[in-house]
């Protein structure tokens, strides 16, 4: 009989990720009340959370999902077509489709497993997909999953994608995030939807980290920029400025139709309880509301208190639009140190290594909420200062 330990080596894998300061664990939260987190007898500011609008943890959110258990209780009990649609289903998605100004919308189980079921449902062998080079994971993987031919140009770097987009063969699929998930920065959308309408080719724009926080009603960058109608297909996720989880693809109602029956990671998927789905809804209403203009406004007021602080210290932050602050530090080791010192100071901000980002851009990745205060900001300035 082989050694089958042996044979996968799983020890010597392990043993590779900690000589390169690549390991990874998980560190469970005895308490997560908003900002503020504990595990055992330590407590922590928060600086790394996507909850951006301070919705997961709120009263509106409290009332919604006692609201929803109350009228539906626990799971779904099967996959959506199956017996796992409910109305609370359908209400979300013709709310999300409202929101986006799309015919139609689909929910899924995450984020990624909107790009997994929606990429490889509408391209594949002979066709082309144009990734930004800085895309999710899911991104990537979904494109690699579909069997169509990926070309990746740097990050927004639109003189390469317009030449990708000159050579590119079969049905032409070009994917970009709106806000980009690491870095902070925007796309160049307004160029890219002129250059993909020029080529005949469809967009996916991935609003994750846009909705909630940008554009007229938090509809996103796409929104903000007026060129949300130009935009195929909409990608998002339910569980940053919404507070929940979840994800959806807002778009043509043929396109909707088309991925309920070929969607793998819809099809083959138990429907997300629905009291989710009905606390989901009546986030949407929070998030377009006044309310939620309120909340955007406190965050982007966060948002540049927390880039003076780091112009202040000497750093100099990116150009931002959104929430998310990256603090480059450059080798996974001297970034590790950074986050042990930060929490030590009672800020908790995760280091962020490869593969996540490439090699030798490792970085401490501060994330802005509505809900911090100005002297929280104040704090983490002087204790960055001390730790890097």
């Amino acid at each position: 009989m082989p050694d089958t330990e042996r044979t996968w080596n799983i020890a010597a894998q392990l043993d590779d990720l900690r000589a390169q300061e690549l390991w990874r664990e998980l560190r469970p939260l005895d308490e997560a009340h908003g900002l503020t987190v504990r595990s055992g007898d330590r407590e922590w500011i928060n600086f790394s959370s996507n909850d951006y609008l301070g919705l997961a943890h709120s009263q509106e959110m409290q009332a919604a999902l006692e609201d929803g258990i109350a009228k539906y209780g626990g799971g779904s009990g099967a996959s959506r077509l199956v017996c796992g649609t409910h109305r609370s289903h359908v209400t979300l998605e013709e709310a999300l489709a409202h929101f986006k100004g799309t015919e139609a919308a689909l929910t899924f189980s995450s984020g990624f497993a909107v790009a997994l079921g929606t990429i490889p449902a509408l391209v594949g062998a002979g066709d082309t997909i144009i990734l930004d080079k800085l895309c999710h994971a899911s991104l990537v993987d979904a494109a690699r999953l579909s069997g169509a031919t990926i070309r990746v140009f740097p990050h927004n770097h639109l003189d390469k994608l317009e030449r990708l987009l000159q050579t590119a063969q079969g049905r032409v699929l070009v994917v970009t995030e709106s806000i980009f998930s690491m870095d902070g920065d925007a796309a160049l959308l307004k160029e890219i939807v002129e250059l993909k309408s020029r080529h005949g080719a469809w967009l996916l724009v991935d609003e994750a980290h846009a909705v909630g926080v940008l554009g007229p009603q938090g509809r996103g960058l796409s929104a903000a920029l007026g060129v949300d109608q130009q935009v195929d297909l909409h990608l998002g996720t339910l569980s940053k400025a919404f507070g929940l989880s979840g994800g959806y693809l807002a778009a043509s109602r043929q396109v909707i139709d088309l991925l309920i029956n070929r969607a793998r990671s819809f099809i083959y998927s138990t429907a997300p309880p629905m009291h989710l789905a009905h606390a989901l809804t009546t986030m949407i209403d929070l998030i377009s509301s006044r309310r939620g203009d309120l909340l955007r406004s406190k965050l982007h007021t966060n948002v540049g208190q927390a880039v003076q602080l780091l112009k202040d210290i000497g750093m100099s932050p990116p150009a931002v639009q959104a929430a998310i602050l990256p603090v480059i530090i450059g080798e996974a080791s001297q970034a590790l140190a950074a986050s042990a010192r930060l929490r030590d100071s009672g800020f908790l901000i995760p280091c962020i290594r490869y593969p996540t980002v490439a090699r030798g851009s490792a970085r401490l990745r501060i994330t802005l909420s509505a809900e911090h205060s100005v002297s929280q900001i104040t704090a983490l300035g002087s204790a960055l200062q001390a730790a890097l």
